[in-house]
């Protein structure tokens, strides 16, 4: 049982980004910058696999990425992420004991203030709880996301024209195609703290990106989904912007996602 990381960067030395990132299994690289190119190398026996490409978009490079795998499972990864010892042999043994199961939602152990998630338990993971996982703690079966026909948005995430979500579109549209998800409580990583690339404060443009996701998310529930997620957060996030005005360009996402 193969493993392939699927790897967005941003302007990264390719050649040594297979050891910062302590990864212990062959890689496709997708790093965004001012040049086309492709190499590849070696790194402790496995082949890392590097494209250069001018293009921006996380959902890009993510796509670019996986429409190149070709071992059994594959995983998604960002450059900030660097990973525990061993943690192939955790993937694989967590798929060899679910044959069913397509996709695993792992934990990456991140700062509080970024934490969206934290698998306690196994659970089934289904449309009312998928929005919380980020990209970096999916792994897959290579072949059941082919079949599926699942690619990344090109409208969210870092790089493109909002803010981000297309991780949780991408799941949406992962059970809309019938695969199996599941989340796990085996860590395999930990995320780097760094700059964001597209989180720039609770603004204006942050409530209404996340309004254009929830239409996109939610359909005729993006409303009701908009007010809980603002009273559930609004400690943290509406102390600059009332959770009122909040929602009302919550709502004007909304709008605009209905065109």
């Amino acid at each position: 049982m193969g493993i392939q990381m699927l790897v967005s960067a941003v302007n990264k030395d390719v050649r040594t980004i297979a050891e910062q990132m302590n990864i212990e299994t062959d890689a496709i690289v997708i790093n965004q910058c001012e040049s086309f190119g492709y190499e590849e190398y070696k790194h402790r026996g496995h082949i890392i696999r590097c494209y250069s490409l001018r293009e921006r978009g996380v959902g890009l490079s993510r796509n670019n990425a996986l429409m190149r795998a070709e071992e059994e499972l594959c995983m998604f990864a960002d450059e900030d992420i660097v990973y525990e010892a061993g943690y192939a042999a955790r993937v694989k043994e967590v798929f060899e004991q679910h044959k069913g199961v397509d996709v695993v939602l792992f934990n990456v152990k991140v700062s509080p203030a970024r934490r969206t998630y934290w698998n306690a338990g196994e659970k089934r993971v289904r449309w009312y709880n998928y929005g919380r996982y980020p990209a970096y703690s999916m792994a897959a079966r290579t072949a059941s996301l082919h079949r599926a026909n699942v690619y990344f948005s090109l409208l969210f995430g870092g790089g493109a024209r909002y803010s981000n979500g297309e991780d949780s579109l991408f799941l949406r549209d992962c059970l809309k195609a019938g695969l199996h998800l599941m989340a796990s409580p085996v860590v395999i990583g930990e995320e780097k703290e760094r700059e964001s690339t597209w989180f720039h404060g609770y603004n204006d443009k942050f409530f209404k990106d996340r309004g254009v996701l929830y239409h996109f998310l939610y359909g005729k529930m993006a409303y009701l989904f908009s007010l809980r997620f603002l009273l559930a957060h609004r400690g943290e996030m509406c102390r600059e912007i009332g959770w009122r005005e909040a929602y009302r360009l919550m709502k004007d996402g909304i709008k605009e996602g209905k065109g």
